[in-house]
């Protein structure tokens, strides 16, 4: 556990030093104990010493003081540790995180960050406090104590040395099993949170059902699931916990038998025996009490493995010498392959999502990716912005693979207009000056009427300077994909990749946010990559790429495939169809 500790902590300096300091005063502890030996000899005789007994007193008033100024220092050293190593291991996560693949950062990985770089990583420094001192404490008292007692009576001392070892494997069982249980309960407990914000949200429905007071039933069966899972984890821990009891009390019975025996066949004196007995008693104290820290250190060690997992996520490789700048904005496939799932897992136990792709882009041009829905459209869009890496063949940018380039340079060459579109709590301004924070007022209001944002900004009150909300949610989705657009457009980068921006749109916001679309592909300095759907967007293309099942099927420029009657001749003509459906009502005379 100590090791693992000090891998999260490159710079553990305060924990080091508080460690050190639990350390010395359990030390001076069990020694100040020890006194009692010598002491007792004196005094116990049919007349006391007391010349032979005041070295000894003296010597344990200094040990005293010492031991309560060093008790003073602890807690703030404490304090201080818990702070800034919940500091340092919060910046580490942040540093690694910020190498890893985009690709990475799914829902749920994105949450369990989150979880790790708050709430875990605060847990674990304060546990590093309250529970590594006292089980350091709990460890060395009883050691020093057998070592004393090994000093006056071997005898007495083997049960208790002997009781040492077995105790601390027995603390490791339990230890682990409260780890395990840890685990399972974090599953349940995952559930039910998800669940309660669940049961937050729907409250209209739920009212509108009549469950406004029971919730639904997969919240009650998450309830009900944390309540199995509780109850089986205390019986698991039941066991652990009474073979640790066992051990100790084991352990003190054999000592105080064997000084019994001693005292009465009269090889062990009245005043030793006394003293022994004393010993044994604080002997037993520390060690029997480490089992109401098994919880706590099976907590330390579920937190350090999810700490750890976060730090072993390899990082995005990047090359010995990487190339700085695009020598042109043209794109190419060669042969790739990309399977999702753990590496580790072989090629047979992944999933295929892109499979001996080759297509270009020429520089310039506006390439349709088309095809059915899990095709490989969007797969193909992120590896472009080196997301992740494909697992065979290569993708070029500017005739360079795209490894090969430093990522911040590749990534300042290329926007990018998801279809889930986030925007930051702030003002309209500053969500689309991120993509271009030094951009004059008028290089930012001709990317708004290229988006067709500034229809949105002159109706609003505040204009400019409305407050979009947490993620956005004052906007509309066809206003967030037009504010998406204006980042693009201001941040001038040679390379776009459009995520279908047009889908699940009102039509009034469909018509602007494909205008914005067309507008970009019409600009000769730019090579643009759009995920279409709508038949505006696939006109304004020069070329089209149709994928299915992640293989290409057709390429060629949009009159080609149309004349051929492929895939996309009849992807096509079912678009053109729906654009003149109409929803017509009858009504029943009278």
């Amino acid at each position: 556990m100590i090791r693992r500790l000090f891998r999260l902590w490159p710079h553990p300096g305060l924990l080091v030093r508080l460690w050190l300091l639990t350390a010395v005063l359990a030390v001076l502890q069990g020694l100040l104990l020890g006194l009692l030996v010598p002491v007792l000899r004196a005094l116990l005789r049919p007349e006391p010493d007391i010349a032979a007994a005041s070295p000894w007193l003296a010597a344990g008033a200094a040990g005293l003081i010492a031991y309560g100024v060093l008790s003073a220092l602890a807690p703030p050293i404490g304090y201080a540790a818990c702070i800034e190593l919940a500091v340092q291991l919060r910046h580490r996560l942040m540093r690694h995180v910020t190498t890893l693949p985009l690709g990475w950062f799914s829902t749920e990985r994105k949450g369990r960050f989150v979880r790790t770089a708050t709430s875990v990583s605060r847990d674990l420094a304060q546990l590093t406090y309250v529970i590594g001192a006292p089980a350091i404490t709990g460890t060395l008292v009883p050691a020093t104590i057998a070592a004393v007692v090994l000093a006056v009576d071997w005898r007495v001392a083997v049960p208790l040395l002997v009781t040492l070892p077995v105790a601390l494997a027995a603390l490791a069982r339990a230890k682990r099993t409260v780890a395990e249980v840890s685990a399972d309960m974090e599953v349940a407990g995952n559930e039910i949170a998800g669940r309660a914000i669940e049961f937050g949200q729907a409250q209209p429905v739920l009212r509108a059902a009549g469950r406004a007071a029971t919730g639904t039933a997969r919240m009650r069966g998450a309830l009900a699931e944390h309540r199995t899972r509780y109850r089986r984890g205390l019986r698991r821990m039941l066991g652990p916990d009474l073979a640790y009891s066992g051990v100790v009390a084991a352990g003190f019975v054999a000592a105080l038998v064997t000084g019994v025996r001693a005292l009465l066949d009269g090889t062990l004196p009245p005043a030793d025996a006394v003293a022994l007995l004393v010993l044994a008693v604080r002997y037993l104290e520390p060690l029997g009490g480490m089992i109401d820290h098994a919880a706590g250190l099976g907590a330390m060690q579920y937190l350090a493995e999810r700490a750890e997992k976060v730090l072993r996520t390899p990082a995005l490789p990047s090359a010995p010498r990487p190339v700085r700048g695009l020598a042109h904005a043209g794109v190419e496939f060669r042969q790739v392959a990309y399977f999702y799932g753990d590496a580790a897992d072989g090629a047979a136990g992944r999933t295929p999502a892109l499979r001996d792709v080759s297509f270009d882009c020429p520089p310039g041009s506006t390439t349709a990716l088309v095809g059915p829905s899990g095709s490989g459209k969007t797969t193909v869009t992120r590896l472009i912005a080196r997301f992740f890496d494909a697992d065979a063949g290569q993708v070029r940018v500017g005739g360079t693979d795209v490894r090969e380039y430093d990522h911040g340079v590749l990534l300042s060459e290329i926007a990018i207009v998801f279809q889930d579109v986030y925007l930051f709590d702030t003002t309209i301004e500053e969500n689309v000056r991120i993509a271009h924070p030094d951009a004059t007022d008028a290089e930012l209001r001709d990317a708004a009427r290229a988006a067709r944002l500034d229809e949105v900004v002159e109706r609003l009150p505040d204009g400019w300077r409305t407050r979009v909300g947490e993620a956005g949610a004052q906007l509309s989705g066809g206003e967030r994909q037009r504010v998406s657009i204006a980042r693009a457009v201001l941040k001038r980068a040679r390379i776009v990749l459009i995520d279908e921006a047009a889908s699940a749109l009102d039509p009034e916001n469909e018509r602007a946010v494909g205008a914005a679309v067309t507008a970009l592909a019409r600009d000769p300095g730019r090579t643009v990559i759009v995920i279409a759907h709508r038949p505006a967007t696939l006109d304004a293309a020069d070329r089209v790429v149709a994928l299915d099942a992640g293989r290409v099927t057709e390429t060629g420029t949009p009159d080609e495939l149309r004349r051929t009657g492929g895939g996309f001749a009849r992807l096509y003509d079912q678009y053109e169809r729906t654009r003149g459906w109409h929803i017509t009502a009858t009504f029943p005379e009278g």
